[in-house]
């Protein structure tokens, strides 16, 4: 097969600020090469997606192919063999994006997307090729990088949802094998977790998620050894614990992890860990 390597029309722009965020967007651009067009075989060290607006075009990764159409999406990943090929007849037009950053894969892996399911079929919607024109014209127009950086993020993270549409439509809806009672459980160990700097109690916490205060503080004992409150004074010493390493004072650490009373905080922090936070404080920064 012979190697061409022009486009009828080919556009891409570059994020002029790629901080290090939890997916930053490397470049987007859309192209319309020409008949039996062959990029790779080739190895990325990034994810890039591409999805087709129209066309056809053939799509390998890792010695599996795909041929694809108007309205799919493959997807190429980092370290993996790759290589895609436009038709002969009717050539596809797709748009694409670069990305890269340590919630990409497991954010994929949700989604259903994974090297043994690179392609999404019927994703090419309406609102997916809205969003990456919004894209290209975040990145042509920066007037502000950084700003455009974070705008970019934004924007992925929205197509990803959008793909995401297809290929959950696609996933079979495996039975959960947690039993009811574990995943309330989580749900406020996950609570507490993420509001333990707030005045907090059962009745708040039962009332946010909807069980009777009763029946949480039950199973939250059966299923952690624990009660609510219990577990949420674990989380907030400990995390005063990592505070205590910088430059803050004891009563902002305090104040910081949810102790209103700062004598009451060293209290709780001597009967967990043994000694007072000033000592715990001058013992770890010899």
């Amino acid at each position: 097969m012979p190697v061409i390597a022009e486009h009828y029309s080919f556009v891409t722009y570059v994020n002029r600020a790629k901080g290090p965020g939890e997916m930053t967007v490397l470049f987007s651009g859309e192209g319309r090469p020409v008949e039996l067009h062959n990029t790779g075989p080739g190895i990325h060290d990034y994810y890039l997606i591409h999805t087709i607006v129209s066309g056809n075009g053939s799509f390998s990764l890792n010695g599996t192919h795909y041929i694809c159409g108007a309205g799919d999406t493959f997807v190429i990943f980092p370290g993996a063999l790759h290589q895609y090929v436009a038709a002969e007849v009717e050539p596809w037009h797709y748009v694409w994006v670069a990305f890269h950053g340590h919630r990409s894969e497991p954010l994929l892996q949700q989604l259903g997307i994974t090297p043994e399911r690179p392609v999404v079929r019927g994703s090419g919607t309406r609102k997916a090729f809205s969003l990456y024109r919004k894209l290209r014209r975040t990145l042509r127009d920066a007037e502000r990088p950084a700003l455009a950086d974070l705008e970019a993020e934004g924007l992925l993270r929205l197509l990803l949802h959008e793909l995401s549409l297809a290929s959950g439509a696609q996933l079979p809806s495996a039975p959960s094998a947690e039993s009811p009672a574990k995943r309330q459980v989580e749900q406020a160990m996950r609570w507490l977790e993420l509001q333990h700097a707030q005045p907090i109690s059962i009745e708040q916490l039962s009332k946010s998620l909807g069980y009777h205060r009763t029946h949480l503080s039950k199973i939250f004992k059966e299923t952690i050894g624990l009660s609510p409150m219990q577990y949420l004074m674990q989380i907030r010493l400990e995390r005063a614990k990592s505070l205590l390493g910088s430059r803050w004072s004891v009563e902002e650490v305090a104040s910081s992890v949810g102790f209103a009373d700062p004598l009451y905080f060293s209290k709780q922090f001597r009967k967990r860990f043994g000694v007072s936070p000033t000592a715990f404080r001058r013992s770890s920064s010899k």
